[in-house]
């Protein structure tokens, strides 16, 4: 009779399939399922054949196949299909066992299946999976969250198949309750589109402003990832930048330049408008897709509407180690962001999210992997209760050491009419955090002129609010003070 399975994947896709292998490889006997049985048939009889692998036909035999409890991970599209599987599954499984969601799924709806598993008895882990294919395979970064019950089930088996630091660590830790993983891998894959973004606009400078070749550019990123921008994306920009197919093309030249999103992005910027948090950044780098996705109206525009015609005349060695700064500094700011965001949504819902150990979490596996996180582990082990990055002395000293690079790249990209949304947002982000006092005071006149919306004032107690009859006919009726 054959071994029942430690733990059983549905769907065969890309991931799913790499993630079944990476567990057999680290000792696990794992049960298969997918919707179109054809694909179980196929996964059998290729890379799964010979191997501590269960395919299964029907859901029934799926779940028969497993081990009590029973650890069901359902890697399919986010969304409906995810619900309709915990309705067709759960008739099969007993109170205690465990539906883990491993999509990019929405934190709301992980918030409201963890209820609704829970309701039922059995319980419910939403987590996170970040790495590619790649990752899915030999060790991803995993962010789970959901019930803290079916933590210690679970937790042999993720942390094993982890990625790992050097340390030995594993890039897998309980992130928190109900949709605390998921958001955290928003945040995360937030943070990979301002990262990439950032790149792509000191690319596009070193290509159309300096006029350097994907060979020359090719030579830089390989010295960047030598040094502190060492990370898996600038690792793979060198690699698409040197890479030619079969006929001596590069490729990268070749590539159509609208962008496309799956949408964490986008919820990323949406959750930091719900609760008040400035992620500019990363919002730019939303709105930087968007812009690029309108290519026939961009294709249009560029025969009518021009920009300077100036062409770089400096010293383009010197330029290239600004860019260097600027690009760094940026990351700070796009970290310093995302870790506000976090811990605003803690604080609403009540999450106890571990700072240092998330920065741990992504060091190994994940998408935005990079020595830089280290810095970050460290600097909430030195003060777990860090108001904001920018405020630890390693990453002020870091801004300040970079600040006068960082402004000459915005004012070169901006005499040359090379957009930088991105970068250049990260600097009037930090001009704005370190300014005492901002114009929001004649904000609040003009809402209170118009609207009667009242404002504070600097010389009396926070909290109080007054009314100016601004024209002499509004009366002293005044809107309630609130903030949305």
């Amino acid at each position: 009779m054959m071994k029942k399975a430690d733990i059983g994947v549905v769907g065969l896709a890309v991931m799913g399939e790499n993630l079944i292998l990476n567990m057999e490889s680290k000792g696990f006997t794992v049960s298969c399922f997918n919707r179109t049985v054809a694909k179980v048939d196929s996964f059998m009889e290729g890379r799964a054949k010979g191997k501590n692998i269960i395919g299964c036909k029907s859901v029934k035999e799926f779940v028969d196949a497993l081990a009590s409890p029973r650890k069901v991970m359902i890697m399919v599209k986010a969304g409906k299909p995810v619900d309709a599987f915990i309705d067709q599954v759960m008739e099969y499984l007993d109170d205690g066992d465990i539906i883990i969601d491993g999509g990019n799924s929405n934190y709301n709806d992980t918030d409201r299946r963890t209820e609704y598993v829970e309701s039922k008895g059995k319980l419910f882990i939403g987590t996170g999976v970040s790495g590619g294919e790649e990752g899915a395979l030999l060790g991803p970064s995993i962010m789970p969250g959901g019930s803290p019950a079916a933590w210690e089930s679970v937790k042999p088996i993720f942390q094993k198949i982890s990625a790992h630091t050097d340390d030995g660590e594993p890039c897998c830790d309980w992130v928190g309750q109900k949709g605390a993983g998921h958001f955290v891998k928003m945040v995360h894959n937030g943070i990979e589109y301002g990262d990439m973004q950032m790149i792509c606009e000191i690319y596009q400078m070193m290509k159309e402003g300096l006029g350097m070749t994907n060979a020359q550019m090719h030579e830089v990123f390989g010295q960047w990832n030598a040094g502190k921008l060492d990370s898996y994306l600038i690792e793979i920009t060198r690699d698409i930048l040197g890479y030619k197919d079969d006929d001596g093309n590069e490729v990268v030249d070749l590539i159509l330049d609208t962008a496309g999103q799956k949408g964490t992005g986008k919820w990323t910027a949406i959750s930091a408008l719900d609760v008040g948090q400035p992620l500019t950044l990363i919002g730019e780098a939303v709105f930087a897709r968007c812009l690029s996705a309108i290519k026939d109206e961009r294709v249009k525009a560029s025969a009518v509407l021009k920009g300077p015609e100036t062409a770089f005349d400096g010293d383009m060695k010197a330029f290239i180690d600004d860019l260097s700064e600027a690009l760094y500094a940026s990351k700070i700011i796009s970290y310093a962001q995302g870790y506000q965001l976090m811990a605003a949504a803690a604080k609403e819902h009540n999450w106890d999210l571990n700072y240092g150990g998330i920065a741990l979490m992504w060091r190994g596996g994940c998408i935005i992997r990079s020595a830089f996180l280290g810095k970050i582990k460290v600097a909430f082990d030195n003060d777990p209760d860090l108001m904001n990055l920018l405020l630890d002395p390693f990453f002020t000293d870091a801004i300040e050491s970079a600040q006068a690079a960082w402004r000459r790249v915005v004012v070169k990209a901006v005499e040359m009419g090379v957009p930088m949304p991105a970068i250049s947002s990260a600097l009037a982000y930090y001009d704005g955090y370190r300014s005492e006092r901002l114009p929001a005071n004649l904000l609040q006149a003009q809402r209170d002129y118009f609207g009667a919306h009242t404002y504070e004032r600097v010389d009396k107690p926070r909290g109080e609010f007054f009314h100016t009859n601004w024209t002499g006919r509004g009366g002293d009726t005044a809107a309630s003070a609130y903030i949305v």
